[in-house]
């Protein structure tokens, strides 16, 4: 077995080379090396990794500044080393000395390496690969944060509407990862970003796109609902322009639309402080909005839907 050295500069050394050496040739001896690494990595199948070599691997990677070619040559991979690629990511990211992540410390020092997988979801090819690479990152905050206050964010209201629907549906799982994930670092984000971030979100909710409406209308009433958002909701429903994309959105030819839409207008309704506007928007709309919460279509088991809707309508009544 050759030393934690060699390995890993036996793949740097296969990664360097592909630039010079024949295209095929230069792929197989990195596709050999990046499976020996996921072997060494995670075990052969009968017997489990040896996790010092794998501590001591991850500190070599970083020395050696692997993790960049890593994510530099990913475009060059074939679908089978980039599999593999992505598994050796992912341990390699877990890994722990010292208290410190080496890998995470790596990657926070080139955050550069981040914005190019958030980019590389404009490629088809590798948007999902890129996808379990950024999820595997942003499990640690400091590199959640780094990509919520970058340029890089912006482009996830961008994806989401991507015509294919798996690379959509991935950077949605992905973008609700980044503001679920790390309580104390996205309520700081949001504070300080609020009218950037909710102009975005307007546009996404209003979308011409059933599904990225659906799955954005979704996520907002699961995401503003949490405790931990409690004082971005609380502003949230202090807006007449958040009031009127909600009653837009409960008259949606799609019932998940209606209902989700109901959820976040229930607290515009229930919210004992409603400022003047907020209060006159629903006078003004009484009629129509009573005839939409009597329209709201329920399914078997949603007693507790029927129960909420009657106690809104009851509200607006006595406006």
């Amino acid at each position: 077995m050759a030393s934690t050295a060699g390995v890993v500069l036996s793949i740097k050394d296969s990664f360097l080379a592909l630039p010079t050496k024949t295209g095929d040739r230069a792929l197989e001896e990195v596709e050999k090396d990046i499976s020996s690494l996921r072997q060494v990595l995670s075990g052969d199948g009968e017997a489990g990794a040896n996790q010092e070599q794998v501590l001591q691997i991850a500190l070599e990677i970083c020395k050696e500044g692997v993790l960049s070619l890593f994510v530099q040559n990913l475009p060059s991979l074939g679908w089978g080393v980039r599999k593999d690629l992505v598994i050796c990511w992912c341990i390699l990211l877990g890994q722990k000395v010292d208290e410190n992540y080496c890998c995470v410390k790596y990657i926070a020092d080139h955050v550069e390496l981040l914005d190019f997988l958030v980019v590389c979801y404009k490629k088809s090819d590798l948007a999902l690969n890129c996808g379990i690479m950024v999820r595997e990152c942003i499990k640690h905050p400091t590199l959640a944060k780094y990509i919520l206050e970058s340029n890089s964010f912006e482009l996830f209201f961008e994806y989401v509407e991507l015509p294919n629907f798996d690379i959509a549906s991935d950077a949605l799982y992905t973008f609700k990862d980044l503001l679920t994930k790390h309580e104390s670092v996205v309520s700081v984000y949001l504070s300080s970003h609020y009218e950037q971030f909710f102009e975005r979100y307007t546009r996404i909710l209003t979308s011409a796109n059933y599904v990225t409406r659906r799955q954005s209308v979704k996520f907002l009433s699961e995401f503003l609902l949490e405790p931990s958002n409690s004082k971005i909701m609380k502003r949230y429903i202090q807006e007449v322009r958040f009031l009127n994309i909600m009653i837009g959105l409960l008259k949606d030819s799609s019932k998940n639309i209606k209902i989700c839409a109901f959820h976040v207008f229930k607290v515009f309704v229930a919210n004992p402080n409603k400022p003047p506007g907020i209060i006159e928007a629903l006078r003004d709309n009484r009629k129509e909005l009573l005839k939409l919460l009597h329209d709201l279509p329920a399914s078997k088991g949603e007693d507790e839907l029927d129960e909420e809707r009657d106690l809104i309508i009851q509200r607006i009544e006595k406006l």
